[in-house]
């Protein structure tokens, strides 16, 4: 009797993993992390589902989840003192609640630095993210 053998693929760095993987791998660093910061990711990675149910949720540069859709919405670093929220696209998003607070001398990239204790504006924060997709969307429509 002949030995049949599967080909097996396996998952190169180069290779995109499947959005539950990115999705177990936000839940375990705001697991990990089991303090105000991993309180404050899962708060505004929440809020970024609320605004925009259609969000992908991604891992990259080893270690940073990041929302997208049609392109990258935001990313949710988290450093010692500091939640940071870094939208690809900041530059161009109206911000009329003033939310940046961080990367301002850029020409391309904004982001909202949460401190400990720091109140988030919901309300506003949802808006940034509908003018990040909305941008993202026009964006990808000229392209196509």
């Amino acid at each position: 009797m002949k030995k049949t053998t599967a080909s097996v693929k396996k998952s190169g760095p180069t290779e995109r993993k499947p959005e539950a993987s990115a999705s177990r791998l936000i839940d375990a660093r705001i697991e990990e992390l089991g303090d105000w910061r991993g309180e404050t990711l899962a708060r505004v990675r929440g809020l970024i589902k609320q605004a925009d149910p259609e969000v992908i949720e991604e891992w990259k540069w080893r270690g940073v989840p990041v929302w997208s859709h049609a392109g990258i919405v935001c990313t949710g670093e988290t450093y010692k003192n500091v939640v940071k929220l870094t939208f690809a696209k900041g530059a161009s998003l109206e911000d009329p609640a003033g939310l940046f607070n961080a990367s301002l001398e850029g020409s391309t990239r904004r982001a909202i630095d949460i401190y400990e204790g720091d109140k988030i504006d919901e309300k506003a924060l949802k808006l940034l993210i509908h003018a990040a997709v909305a941008l993202n969307v026009q964006k990808k429509s000229r392209s196509a």
